[in-house]
């Protein structure tokens, strides 16, 4: 059943393999839900056997405890250093995030996966875009994608991963649907930027933001301030992140 992944099972992992947390991922699979087309709603559901983009969103994270997928960790993230693109960055043989939604893709376009193949491949991607558009998963791999920047957050030991990956969301206690209305909050022009442009276009977009997000005191004490100064960004990203696999949705089975 693993097989057509076609991927070589490896344990030497650059980076800590963990994307939003599951509210994160709830809410981009949410927002996605609310803007996809009937056509694909009805394929969509056939597929995933009535679960919700929602539902499925955490089961990239949740098969970790299955060694039958370890080859698909190294998935989750991509190392570009500053002043790079991805084309000039030394690729990991395992691939990386941004091969894995380009293959995702393609499979779920192609017509050729079997009903249990399709449902993979589909929970991957709706996993995949929602890491994309987490900025610290287009990360430096010299410190793992910030795992290595040790903070304090609200008082307690942290990384700035941790940080940007569930920390600050949890912090501000929202259920993953009242969080996908506040995000959903944007304007037309948004929305329609939030569609635009490739998987590469987005991780190269997200590296534009890694000067605000390690603007961070000296003593690596954060909280109110650092929230309130990037809390936008995030949001932002969220919202991006549901209206984009939206549109890749729609555009395979809409």
């Amino acid at each position: 059943m693993k097989s057509f992944f076609f991927v070589t099972v490896s344990f030497l992992i650059c980076q800590t393999a963990l994307g939003w947390g599951q509210i994160g991922h709830r809410v981009i699979g949410e927002t996605a839900q609310r803007h996809l087309n009937s056509r694909a709603q009805i394929k969509i559901a056939g597929i995933l056997e009535g679960q919700s983009l929602a539902q499925v969103s955490n089961w990239m994270d949740n098969i970790k405890s299955d060694p039958g997928f370890d080859s698909l960790r190294a998935w989750h993230y991509v190392s570009i250093p500053d002043g790079m693109k991805y084309e000039e960055s030394k690729k990991n043989t395992q691939g990386d995030l941004i091969t894995a939604c380009e293959k995702m893709i393609s499979a779920l376009k192609s017509g050729e996966l079997n009903s249990e193949q399709e449902a993979i491949h589909l929970k991957i991607l709706v996993h995949l875009v929602g890491d994309l558009h987490q900025p610290l998963h287009i990360g430096r791999a010299d410190d793992r994608g910030a795992n290595d920047i040790k903070v304090e957050f609200f008082w307690k030991s942290s990384n700035l991963h941790r940080v940007w990956d569930s920390e600050m969301i949890d912090s501000k206690q929202y259920s993953y649907t009242e969080l996908a209305d506040v995000v959903s909050n944007i304007t037309y022009d948004d929305f329609q930027k939030a569609q635009a442009g490739s998987i590469l276009d987005r991780a190269h977009e997200a590296m534009q933001y890694r000067a605000m997000i390690y603007d961070l005191p000296e003593d690596k004490k954060i909280g109110y301030e650092y929230r309130y100064k990037t809390w936008p960004l995030m949001k932002n990203q969220l919202a991006k992140g549901g209206i984009y696999l939206a549109r890749i949705l729609n555009e395979i089975y809409g």
